[in-house]
Parts: structure tokens; sequence; C-alpha cells
């Protein structure tokens, strides 16, 4: 059965689109319609008026350690990614790359194995599995447990390109992990970021030769840019074909200095994260990680000591901020939550836009309020 989404503003990946009709049919954008050219439809079909809110493509988050008070590091089963998936769901985000923190090798063969058996499932959202660690700097840890961290695994290419997994992000300190290794991930399609590193500029520009395409939360968990030394910060904003990934929350960077991310690197390579912890679409505003307690508090998640420990954001928070507090356009805002990654992803052929034959990864939301009403995912629509 068809489904019409009448009467929206719809932002199409590229512009604003008043007075707009939505067609859905079989989980795929059909088509895009005027006001009149819905009045010559007949009422067949579900037919929404979203009453002039805005549609726009569902939101892509590539590093979602938690959510709906589930961390992936605990719950590495089907029922698990579920119910991460429904926390980050009601604030937009139709595409999920559930992200495993630093653990041992066993953790992560179970997490690619609930990865396969979701995707197998067709778990909603669900396109892929970022690993972040454990081939980090044990300077640049943050949160990630000194005793996980290591040498690359004998398995580890094989896990990672095992391909049942979908798209998979691997996060990795550059210093810490052979040429050859970032080279041979790239060359079987793994999207190897940079990040929790201490590598010198030269380094990144190294791996960077042999495919590396991204950085993990820039700025954090990384040396700043210094004068004579640019290391990982540099690297990233200087070069021109590579991703950044920026958690907006006003917590792990300022504002201003996310402003000047966002001139320095070229348009459509910079992705908005969440860094998601269980907090994320939960009651509990804490949550255990290696045995110690995390709280959020007004949004910032952090241990005891204050040290950051992922975030309390959600992808919706992350649209307005950065509208609001970096001053940036509503539609490069939205871009950056879902055209850029879906990009990165080399997803962008199904997602990230309104446009005949996508898939209907939609998200509605009242322009005024920045809340979220309904999503859809493959035309699966939920009303929050």
């Amino acid at each position: 059965m068809a489904i019409l989404l009448k009467n929206a503003t719809v932002f199409d990946g590229e512009r604003f689109l008043e007075n707009q009709s939505v067609e859905i049919a079989n989980g795929k954008i059909s088509r895009l319609m005027s006001a009149a050219e819905t009045q010559s439809i007949a009422d067949e079909g579900q037919i929404i008026d979203l009453q002039g809110q805005i549609l726009a493509p569902g939101f892509v988050d590539v590093q979602v350690n938690g959510g709906g008070g589930v961390m992936f590091n605990d719950q590495r089963t089907v029922e698990g990614l579920t119910e991460i998936v429904r926390g980050h769901r009601q604030f937009g985000s139709t595409t999920l790359m559930p992200t495993l923190i630093t653990d041992s090798f066993d953790v992560m063969r179970e997490a690619a194995d609930a990865i396969s058996a979701a995707i197998n499932a067709n778990v909603p959202g669900i396109r892929g599995v970022h690993f972040e660690g454990p081939y980090l700097s044990l300077k640049r840890r943050g949160v990630h447990a000194p005793e996980f961290l290591r040498d690359v695994d004998d398995e580890a290419v094989g896990l990672f390109t095992r391909g049942d997994l979908g798209e998979v992000i691997v996060t990795v300190a550059p210093e810490c992990v052979p040429n050859e290794f970032v080279a041979t991930l790239s060359e079987k399609g793994v999207h190897v970021c940079a990040g929790h590193s201490a590598a010198t500029y030269e380094q990144i520009g190294e791996a960077l030769k042999v495919g590396l395409r991204g950085f993990t939360h820039l700025f954090n968990a990384m040396p700043p840019l210094a004068n004579r030394e640019p290391s990982v910060v540099g690297a990233g904003l200087d070069d021109a074909e590579s991703w950044c990934g920026l958690i907006v929350d006003g917590y792990h960077l300022h504002f201003a200095s996310a402003r000047i991310v966002v001139r320095a690197k070229p348009q459509g390579k910079i992705m908005l994260v969440t860094d998601a912890m269980a907090t994320v679409g939960a009651e509990e505003k804490h949550f255990n990680l290696y045995g110690d307690t995390i709280h959020a508090v007004d949004g910032r998640c952090a241990l005891d000591d204050g040290t950051l420990a992922g975030s309390d954001l959600d992808m919706m928070r992350a649209v307005e901020l950065t509208h609001k507090e970096l001053g940036l356009e509503l539609g490069e805002a939205l871009r950056m939550a879902s055209l850029y990654p879906a990009q990165f992803l080399r997803l962008d052929d199904k997602i990230g836009r309104i446009a005949p034959d996508y898939d209907a990864d939609l998200v509605a939301f009242d322009k005024d309020s920045m809340k979220v009403t309904q999503t859809w995912i493959k035309g699966e629509g939920e009303v929050h």
C-alpha cells in the first residue's frame, strides 16, 4: 500500500521545497509532487498530513556506542541492537553504525555476530558496525580500557572483512598499526579512520596515502593543533578528501573550534556524530563501562573525575546546535547529519536524499521546536 506524506516542507538533500508531497511505495520513495499534483491523486492508500513540518532525509550516525539504556559492549545481541535503535530513532536517526569500544577479541567477534544476525533479521536502521579500537594510543585512550589496547590481532583482517557485516568502520591510531594493515582494510572496502591517536602530521599523511578515509571525533583524544606540529587535527583539516566527525554538543569542543573546522574543511567533508552512550533515549542517566559508573548531567557524560566518556547527545540536538551555535544554515546542518555521512559510507545512492528510488528513510520535525514527530525506515513509519 502506498503512503502519501503531504503538505510538507521537503528538504531533499540539496534544497527546501515548500508545500510538497512525497509518495512511498515498497519501502522506496516513488515520487515527489507539488500541492497541485497531489490534489489530483485519488484517496488511495495511507495519507499523512504533515501540516507544514520539515520532512528531511533520516539522520545517519556513524558513531553510536549505545542508547535506550543499552551499551553495545554489554549487550551484543539482536535484542540489544534493537533497543539502541529505538533509543535513537525518536531523535531522527534512521541509519546507525553501532560502535564497539575497545574490548577483547572474543567480544569483538561476538559483536560482529550480533551485527550479522541483526542485518539478516532486517532490524531497522542497522547498516553496519564501527569498531573503535582496540588498536589505539595508550596516551590518547580516553576511557578505553588500557588492558585491552594491543597490537593488531592475527585474525583482525578476517574479522573486519568477513563480508556479512554491512559497512564496516575501524578506528585506529595510525602510529600503532602497520601502514599495510590500513592499506589491506581499505582495499577490502573497510572505512578506516584515525582516532585516539598521538600520531604526527607525517604519520597521518602516510596513512592517508594508503587509504585512511576519516577522523573519529576530531580534536578529541588527539594532540591539539600546534605551530610546529599540526598533528592529527592539522592533518585532518589539511586533507581535502577525508571526512571528519564532529561531536557538536558544546562539551567535546568549543563552538568556536567547530566553526573554525567548518571554515577550514571543504564543504561535504564534515559529519555530525553523537558518540552516544546508553543514556540517549533512556530514563536512567547513568550506566557502567568497564565497571565504572558514568553519569550524564546536563547532556555531559563523564566519570566521577570529570573525564569525558562519550556523550548524551542525540542527532536532532546536534543539528539544532550546528544551526544555532555554529551559525550554519539549516540545510547544511541537515546535510552534515545525513548526506555527508551517507557519502562517507558509500551509501549515498540509497540514503541521504529524498528522491525517487531512494530508501524511504525520513524524519519529520517541527521547524520551531526542532522536535522530531515521526520517522520512517524503509517506509515503515513510527510516531514519536
